[in-house]
């Protein structure tokens, strides 16, 4: 009968050794049995970047890269995407279940009521630069937080961690206006608790003189299916820093703070922004072909294509392309789209790409639908952290009531000197 085990055979010793496997891991101290001698620290795992290494159990979110598939709590990415709003899906992530009338209206309830922020960090925000990146003022906005709610340091206190998150998925959304209208030189708006999550987002961003801002609703739906599509995503870079700064008990607000910090890199958060500038490279739709054969002959890069867990068609790329089509029908066509279209027809059909498993992800379109609504491009990464926040603080809850957690704390493999003797300065050579 077949066991659940993996037996190694150490070549340096011949010594054998049975390592217990569950759910297609074994646990990397298991391996520190394997020895040379007593003196020996033991076997190590090797793995830069974390390519092949599962740093803790998740229910939140799962991805098969190989099939395309994406779901949150176990609901597909394309039904949450067309039948839900980003409110729910945020509940979802957090408690593990789609709420019930009366726990949703709860829920917004609880958002709305945070929605304002403390007048002193109207203050701190205008003492940024004028032309500062709204991503640097959110970053550090988000951080300033903690000095403000000093109770956020209870992170084993289930009802403070609970009071901390309805703070952050509300107030995120009224920092990342203010940086906006900061970095144009624009009043600040105040929150609309009248509003949904999306529209009120919206009148904080484009609200002049008018008594009350009509959002469009086909962008507000757009604005919000984009949210849905961006709150988690397993264990990417940001994730694991919010949950890496997490495990020393530090507070959520500073946990989120690098987080998204992590996702304001162009090779996370800033990818959507890099499309643009290839699209704007090849400039129109009979270049696209030239274009193509320059990357294959590696002059260039394609971005927007590949990802490091989708080795197929990523879901989400197949919403947000239908999703364009419905803003461009309010907005007016981007020209850029028909590049994209053209880009992706040919790509589609190369084996040059296709055996390389090179298909679209969500940064291919979603610039696109962001640029159609008059978003700048320094406010995409904001875009990106503003529903990513939900799955951060579902990630750092789940991460704080696991028992097989501790603080991290990776090992290395030294490759520096052995031990030397000081010597002084005059002796020193030159």
């Amino acid at each position: 009968m077949a066991k659940n085990t993996l037996t190694v055979t150490d070549n340096r010793t011949g010594k054998q050794y049975e390592i217990p496997v569950a759910d297609g891991t074994i646990k990397a101290i298991d391996l520190r049995q394997i020895r040379t001698s007593e003196s020996d620290f033991g076997l190590m795992t090797y793995d830069p970047a974390f390519m092949n290494t599962a740093s803790c159990r998740s229910a939140i979110t799962y991805i098969d890269g190989e099939r395309g598939i994406l779901r949150y709590r176990g609901y597909p990415i394309e039904q949450l995407a067309e039948r839900s709003n980003f409110l729910e899906v945020a509940y979802l992530l957090i408690y593990g279940e789609l709420p019930a009338k009366a726990q949703y209206d709860a829920w917004a309830a609880d958002i709305t009521h945070h929605t304002m922020i403390h007048e002193n960090i109207k203050k701190l925000m205008d003492g940024f630069h004028y032309n500062a990146h709204p991503m640097g003022m959110l970053v550090s906005t988000i951080g300033a937080l903690s000095t403000f709610y000093t109770d956020a340091r209870n992170v084993r206190d289930p009802e403070s961690r609970r009071l901390q998150i309805h703070r952050l998925i509300a107030k995120v959304p009224t920092i990342a206006a203010f940086a906006f209208r900061h970095s144009v030189g624009h009043p600040y708006i105040y929150p609309d608790n009248s509003l949904g999550y999306a529209a009120n987002f919206m009148s904080m961003l484009w609200k002049m003189v008018e008594t009350r801002y009509e959002a469009n609703p086909v962008l507000v739906r757009a604005l919000d299916v984009l949210f849905i599509l961006h709150a988690d995503h397993e264990q990417n870079c940001s994730t694991n820093s919010m949950r890496a700064i997490g495990s020393s008990d530090a507070d959520p607000y500073s946990a989120a703070a690098g987080a998204a910090a992590a996702l304001w890199g162009p090779l996370h958060g800033g990818a959507n922004e890099a499309v643009l500038r290839m699209l704007d490279e090849i400039g129109t739709k009979d270049r696209v072909p030239g274009f193509i054969r320059a990357v294959k002959e590696g002059h260039g890069k394609l971005m927007g294509f590949g990802h490091r867990v989708y080795k197929n068609y990523d879901p989400r790329a197949r919403t947000i392309k239908r999703l364009a089509e419905e803003v461009f029908e309010v907005t007016g066509r981007n020209p850029k789209l028909d590049i994209a279209l053209e880009l992706e027809r040919i790509a589609l059909q190369d084996d040059y790409f296709v055996s390389r498993k090179l298909y679209p992800n969500v940064d291919f379109y979603s610039g696109l639908i962001y640029q159609a609504m008059k978003f700048p491009v320094d406010m995409f990464p904001v875009l990106f952290c503003i529903p990513r926040m939900s799955g951060w603080l579902a990630q750092w809850d789940e991460m704080l009531r696991d028992k097989d957690q501790k603080i991290a704390r990776p090992r290395q493999i030294y490759t520096g000197n052995g031990e030397r003797d000081y010597k002084g300065m005059e002796e020193r050579g030159g």
